[in-house]
C-alpha cells in the first residue's frame, strides 16, 4: 500500500518540458502523474506527440490556442481558464500563449510521465519560440 501525499506548486519551475514550455511537477501514484505547465506571454511551445502518454490538460489562467491532430481530427481550440481537453495517445499538438500574462494549466498524464524520450518532435501549424 502507497502513503499518501500532500505537496504545494513549486514556486519555480522543476524542468523543461520537451516542448519548451515550464513544469512544475506535483503527484503522482501508480496510474497517472500530475503536472503544471506555463508559458510565457507571446511564446509558443513546440509541436510533440507522445509514445505511450495520454493526458487530460486543465486551464487555470492566461488565453492562448492548442492545435491538436489525429488519424481521425484536427482542430484549434481556444485556451483559456476553465476549459478542460484531452490528448489521446497518438494525438500531435501544440500550444501558445496569446495573452498579456502567462497561460497556465495543470496536466494528468496517464500511465505517468516515464522520461525525456516520451515526446517526439512533429511539424506543427506555428513556429516555435520556445
Amino acid at each position: 500500500m502507497l502513503s499518501f501525499s500532500t505537496q504545494h506548486l513549486p514556486l519555480e519551475p522543476t524542468v523543461i518540458a520537451p516542448d519548451g514550455s515550464n513544469v512544475r511537477i506535483l503527484l503522482g501514484l501508480q496510474g497517472g502523474g500530475m503536472a503544471h505547465f506555463e508559458l510565457s506571454p507571446g511564446e509558443t511551445a513546440i509541436a510533440v506527440t507522445h509514445r505511450t502518454v495520454e493526458e487530460i490538460w486543465y486551464v487555470l489562467s492566461g488565453r492562448g490556442e492548442m492545435w491538436r491532430k489525429n488519424a481521425e481530427q484536427e482542430a484549434i481550440v481556444p485556451l483559456e481558464a476553465g476549459v478542460c481537453l484531452t490528448i489521446p495517445l497518438g494525438t500531435q499538438f501544440q500550444f501558445r500563449c496569446l495573452g498579456t500574462e502567462p497561460l497556465a494549466a495543470v496536466a494528468v498524464t496517464m500511465p505517468p510521465w516515464p522520461g525525456e524520450d516520451e515526446a517526439i518532435r512533429v511539424e506543427g501549424i506555428w513556429e516555435p519560440t520556445c
